[in-house]
C-alpha cells in the first residue's frame, strides 16, 4: 500500500509531489531481515522521484512483536534511543538542505 500511494503522489509524471523533499526511513519487523529489504525497496523508489534519503542512522527494529505493549506502545529504550538520534539526523539534514549544502 505505501508504494501505491508513493505512485499516486508522484504523478503527474514531472509534477511529483515528492520532487526535491527530505526522506528519512525507518521499520520493525518480527524476523531479522525484514524491514532491511523494505527500506532498501523505499530508497530504490526515493532515486527517480528526486528525493534526499538521510543516510544514516538506520533504524532497523527486530523482534518486534516483543517491543510493544497491548496497547501498542512502543517499549524498548534502545529502540527509542535508535529513533531519537535518527529524528535528530534529520533534523540537521533538511536543515542542510534548506542551506543549500546538499546536492
Amino acid at each position: 500500500m505505501l508504494k501505491n500511494a508513493i505512485d499516486w503522489a508522484s504523478r503527474p509524471v514531472g509534477d511529483s509531489a515528492w520532487n526535491g523533499k527530505p526522506m528519512a526511513i525507518m521499520g520493525a519487523a518480527n524476523a531479522q531481515g525484514g524491514t532491511v529489504r523494505a527500506q532498501t525497496q523505499l530508497r530504490m523508489y526515493a532515486v527517480p522521484l528526486n528525493m534526499y534519503v538521510l543516510p544514516r542512522p538506520e533504524v532497523l527494529i527486530n523482534n518486534a512483536r516483543a517491543k510493544f505493549d497491548e496497547q501498542l506502545n512502543f517499549t524498548d529504550e534502545q529502540g527509542r534511543d535508535f529513533m531519537r538520534q535518527q529524528l535528530a539526523a534529520f533534523a540537521q539534514w533538511i536543515h542542510r538542505l534548506q542551506a543549500g549544502l546538499v546536492s
